[in-house]
């Protein structure tokens, strides 16, 4: 380590060492969340002065010899955090609005937070993506934006964990903890170490609210709702009224493109629209778009409508022709939070090409919006005008939204397959990274069509749309949508009659609970598959995870019985890899609990069975064995192969396993400096994907090294 911060890193270890404490009681002691120490520790963030204080005052050292050092690495830094922009595009016509903007401006440089409330269609989404816009400069790690869906027709409020592992996963973490206060204190934790201007829309209440701010730092909030939400502590208000008339008709001559004259008629207009600026948009798109218009001629059809609520809404709608009226009381609809061409074709019946027409006149009239090329989303209020329209003149809509159902199951299956997978020889042909990225881009909808299909009892979807998901969740293994849509996936499944289907959902809820730390909710999960009565090749899976479940649970022996079990059911099948997997975690579990000739004996009987990735559990246990029976060369050898397949199979949570026990053996033999640098290594690799069983025992493993390396120094 040469450089002042790597050196400040070395000495923060040393702290840890002396301390004789876990990274968390350390933390705890100390005043600081895990999570940031273990970046502190690992050197992906140079800490603030008073955190080196508050460590050095746990281990009763004084810390001003190491301010110079600090001080060259802070100035130095750590390596800067990748900038992300989420944010919608800022209206360019985006009018008045001055004194609320300096106001939000104000309360964000000084407080880091604002509410910004109002009535449906003020314009709060719209203040808030111009105030982050122009403050973009002063955020240089990017801005987030996530819609909280508190008003959203259709769809219910995003719940805190949910809401915080989107938030995570926008920042590339894909394998949050699965707790919400634990999602609360790592997403404070990310935002701690970035400059960046967060934008949560669409907030129903302070609740949903209060786990999503940032704690200390120099990240800020801005928050859009409905509601007054005076209970947000720290948090202060802009309240936005409707737009005053001189603002209301300037944006309304920006948007109509014309000299406004005739202040009866204008006047007449801006009455009808509230002073809404989303009313006031369409009213001046109408008139834009019909030049033969004058002032007068809007006002008067604006009239027609008996209530103000309804005035711009419905006349925009009435100079549609009838099957442009009918797309747009069908996307009233749609599940999830945008879409494209493709769903709608499939929600209305048309071609492709006629939809886009529509989708084009519906943008004008500014009853769509196109926030991205070919993306398209709806204001709150216009879904729910547009699906009160639909309840009354669309007596077929659920067979419309059964066809957006089958739309997306059938797209979902067909990136699926092209996805790798071991539960399939070969991938379908295509671009894997465009199936992922399509999974990434429909996430939030495929999840509200699942949603959709339970309500409408659209079995056969809720039963398929979780497979399909399958891999995609393999790589954000533990989330809460995956267990919801698992549970009610399995439960779809037994109402259609298909038990070994069911089973094959319920073997992978108790891997997602497993996944998540929920062990007991994992066993339970692959008790009720196995009463399913299912076939040898489930059966020996089923066996094989419920003894990796007993195993993290700490009980050896069972765990022992179980991975036997599956051997048998795996040999009995044909299953050459799986029989393998099977018992080099037999050999693993009989070496935790003593004979390391048998576990020896187990290892080296699954890598004759075993290649590629699956060879690595038979390799490290066989390296751990030998190194207890004093073969340290041997042992090494072969630890040091599967750390190597591992890094070659980019299998990150494989070689935080492989640095662990590769620390283990090196313990055995005596080197315990070398062992503890591989400690760290596993613990650097493993802080990112939020393992938790895996996590738990590699730092027991450390713990361990560590007591060694304090009692040899005494």
């Amino acid at each position: 380590m040469s450089g002042p911060h790597e050196r400040l890193v070395s000495q923060l270890a040393q702290i840890k060492e002396l301390s004789g404490l876990s990274l968390r009681a350390l933390a705890r002691d100390a005043g600081l969340s895990s999570s940031s120490l273990s970046r502190y520790l690992t050197g992906r963030l140079v800490p603030p002065w008073e955190v080196v204080v508050a460590l050095c005052r746990v281990v009763h050292r004084d810390p001003r010899p190491l301010r110079p050092l600090w001080a060259e690495a802070d100035k130095a830094g750590a390596a800067p955090a990748p900038r992300r922009n989420d944010l919608p595009a800022d209206l360019f016509d985006f009018t008045g609005r001055e004194r609320e903007a300096a106001r939000a401006e104000e309360l964000l440089r000084t407080a880091g937070a604002v509410v910004i409330d109002g009535m449906a269609g003020v314009g709060k989404t719209s203040l808030a993506v111009h105030v982050a816009h122009r403050l973009a400069g002063a955020y240089p790690d990017g801005g987030l934006y996530l819609d909280l869906q508190g008003f959203t027709p259709g769809q219910e409020p995003l719940d805190p964990p949910t809401a915080l592992g989107r938030l995570l996963g926008a920042l590339d973490i894909t394998h949050p903890p699965a707790g919400e206060q634990e999602r609360a204190a790592l997403w404070r934790s990310e935002l701690s170490r970035r400059r960046a201007l967060v934008v949560l829309d669409n907030a129903a209440d302070a609740d949903r609210v209060r786990p999503l701010l940032p704690g200390a730092g120099r990240s800020a909030v801005l928050v859009t709702s409905r509601n007054r939400l005076v209970s947000l502590d720290g948090v202060p208000p802009v309240s936005l009224t409707p737009l005053a008339d001189d603002d209301a008709a300037r944006l309304f001559g920006t948007v109509a493109g014309v000299a406004l004259t005739g202040e009866d008629e204008v006047g007449q207009v801006l009455d009808r629209c509230g002073g809404l600026p989303l009313a006031l948009r369409m009213a001046g798109a109408r008139l834009r778009h019909r030049p033969g218009w004058t002032v007068g001629v809007l006002a008067e059809r604006l009239r027609d409508s008996p209530a103000r609520f309804d005035a711009a809404f419905g006349m925009s709608l009435r100079q549609l022709d009838d099957p442009d009226r009918r797309v747009f009381r069908l996307l009233g609809l749609l599940p999830g939070a945008d879409f494209d061409t493709g769903v709608v074709a499939a929600l209305t019946g048309l071609p492709p090409g006629r939809c886009a027409g529509a989708l084009d006149e519906l943008v004008d009239a500014h009853l769509v919006l196109e926030p991205s090329p070919g993306r398209f989303r709806m204001h709150d209020l216009i879904r729910q005008y547009a699906a009160d329209l639909a309840a009354e003149e669309e007596p077929g809509s659920g067979t419309a939204q059964r066809r957006v159902l089958d739309h997306y199951r059938e797209r979902a299956e067909t990136y699926d397959r092209m996805l790798p997978s071991p539960h399939r020889p070969a991938p379908a042909p295509g671009d894997p990274q465009r199936a992922m990225a399509w999974f990434d881009l429909e996430y939030v909808n495929l999840i509200a069509a699942f949603d959709l299909a339970v309500r409408l009892g659209a079995d056969e979807v809720a039963v398929a749309l979780p497979q399909a998901l399958r891999v995609w969740f393999f790589r954000h293994r533990g989330t809460d949508d995956q267990v919801r849509l698992l549970d009610g996936a399995a439960a779809a499944a037994g109402r259609l009659g298909r038990e070994s289907e069911r089973a094959a959902l319920l073997a992978d809820l108790g891997w997602a609970l497993a996944a998540a730390g929920r062990l007991g909710g994992a066993l339970a999960a692959y008790r009720e598959a196995d009463r399913s009565g299912p076939a040898d090749g489930l059966a020996a899976t089923l066996a094989l995870r419920t003894g990796f479940a007993h195993r993290d649970l700490g009980e050896a022996r069972t765990a022992r019985e179980s991975f036997r079990r599956a051997a048998e059911l795996f040999e009995r099948a044909g299953n050459r890899a799986g029989h393998a997997q099977a018992l080099a975690f037999d050999a693993f579990v009989t070496l935790r609990l003593g004979p390391p000739a048998e576990a020896a004996g187990l290892a080296r009987a699954a890598l004759m069975r075993a290649d590629g990735p699956a060879r690595i559990t038979g390799l490290v246990t066989l390296g751990v064995a030998l190194a207890h029976d004093g073969n340290d060369a041997e042992a090494l050898r072969h630890l040091h192969e599967a750390l190597d397949l591992a890094e070659r199979n980019r299998l990150q949570h494989q070689q935080a396993w492989c640095h662990t026990y590769l620390a283990v053996a090196l313990r055995e033999t005596g080197s315990v400096e070398r062992a503890l640098e591989h400690h760290r290594t596993a613990l650097a690799l493993l802080e990112p994907l939020h393992e938790v069983q895996l996590e738990i025992e590699c730092r027991q493993a450390y713990e361990t090294t560590l007591a060694v390396h304090t009692s040899g120094e005494g």
